[in-house]
């Protein structure tokens, strides 16, 4: 079943190509053209909504399970803070890849592209990405709110405390617990009935992004595309090696079985639409089921490589396409200042242009520079969004590894049956 999902979500980004690129000679009137976009994007759209839906309860429900099971917050704390010390290792290093790609093969340099106006408006709101917006931001005002509005971030804060409270409360919290337990059963089992719908949601989503923007926004920006996911692959390369020198040969296992999550993330371009299927084989894998549902919601908000390399290269891209210069000094300062700013950016509607939007603007280079790069952000963002499913589940992996906790494949897969990653494939199916 896994070889033939794989199958037919390649079958579907080719087909999607296809359609959209005749959907597009079709329709040469741009406004023309954005509508039956518009109307192809209603299957993808409804895709990720279903996504959605699923997401808040199974992160809550998983991660109260993983804590309340940990026994004690001292537990909770260790788990934390090995899990928070390899998430800001990945994020620093991503962030200066990025860095060092963008010096390195000047993507900006001779575009030959007219430049926006300085003054341009980009209607991007970046008054919100502030430290002191993004510590008051940590704490939901109402879980009900958290959750209808999917702040993943506030929707983790929350699970701790009442993951701990359950702890706490020995024998009188586990029949929260249990019933914990079991939602994140039917979430799962919902999951199956929603995934079996992907490869028509790849194919409206690729179909949809080429009758708009055509296949010659791809030559125009050849260079800087073919740049970039040149960066990425590298940065998949080196999270690897990272991954090795913790499990050893096992990680080549490991980025096998996020084949799927890694093709469904890449061609809708949202690394929500891969969460349960990322969830199902680290457990698979031999990682607990506590290890998994604690440190993979964390990581949605704190370790998103491919967006963090992001914020660097197209920052740095901009400057050099209107001849900024920046010194190394000034360079360092953005990475440190992205490196805060970007945190907590999951969930939030366009998240990597609207972080790029304030760096610009501490830095004094013309933020209409977004609009070289929004035509293709769609192309760009397929690669961030696999980017994170690989950085996500190297980090979970390693953190179970450094616990103890990782089994193996033999061991994980009899317990599949009892574990709600088994509902992934209904069993009246």
């Amino acid at each position: 079943m896994s070889k033939k999902f794989t199958t037919f979500i390649l079958i579907a980004m080719v087909l999607g190509i296809a359609v959209g690129w005749a959907c597009n000679a079709a329709f040469p009137d741009p406004k023309v053209a954005g509508q039956v976009a518009g109307y192809i994007s209603i299957i993808t759209d409804t895709f990720l909504r279903l996504i959605k839906m699923i997401i808040a309860p199974l992160v809550f429900s998983t991660l109260v399970v993983g804590i309340a099971h940990m026994g004690d917050s001292g537990s909770v704390g260790r788990i934390g803070g090995k899990t928070m010390v390899w998430f800001v290792g990945a994020s620093l290093f991503s962030l200066l890849l990025g860095m060092l790609m963008v010096n390195v093969l000047h993507p900006g340099s001779d575009l030959h592209l007219p430049l926006p106006d300085a003054g341009a408006s980009t209607n991007l709101k970046v008054s919100s990405l502030t430290l002191k917006e993004f510590v008051t931001h940590l704490v939901p005002k109402s879980i009900i709110e958290a959750m209808a509005t999917n702040e993943i971030l506030q929707i983790v804060v929350f699970s701790i405390f009442t993951g701990v409270a359950l702890a706490s409360l020995g024998e009188r919290g586990k029949l929260v617990a249990e019933l914990a337990d079991q939602v994140a059963h039917v979430m799962l089992e919902i999951t199956g009935y929603v995934m079996k719908a992907a490869p028509i949601a790849v194919f409206a989503a690729i179909a949809s992004t080429i009758t708009t923007n055509g296949l010659i926004v791809l030559w125009t920006y050849g260079k800087f595309i073919v740049y970039f996911y040149a960066s990425l692959a590298i940065l998949w390369g080196l999270l690897a090696v990272a991954g090795f020198l913790v499990l050893g040969p096992r990680v080549t296992s490991l980025l096998g079985r996020m084949r799927e999550s890694f093709l469904l993330a890449f061609s809708t371009a949202s690394s929500e639409a891969a969460y349960p299927k990322i969830l199902d084989q680290l457990q698979r894998f031999g990682v607990s089921k506590r290890i998994a549902s604690f440190v993979l919601p964390m990581g949605y908000s704190f370790n998103l490589d491919g967006s963090m390399m992001y914020c660097t290269f197209a920052t740095l891209f901009i400057a050099q396409a209107y001849g900024i210069e920046l010194s190394w000094g000034q360079q360092i300062t953005m990475l440190l200042l992205l490196m805060v700013t970007s945190k907590g950016m999951a969930g939030v509607p366009r998240a990597s242009l609207v972080v790029i939007a304030a760096t610009l603007a501490t830095f004094n280079i013309p933020e209409a520079g977004l609009l070289l790069i929004m035509g293709i952000d769609q192309f760009l963002d397929m690669g961030r969004s696999a980017t994170n499913v690989v950085g996500n589940s190297i980090a979970t992996a390693v953190v179970a590894k450094w616990e103890g906790e990782l089994g193996t494949e033999e061991d994980a897969a009899p317990a599949s049956s009892e574990t709600p990653d088994a509902a992934l494939k209904p069993q009246h199916a």
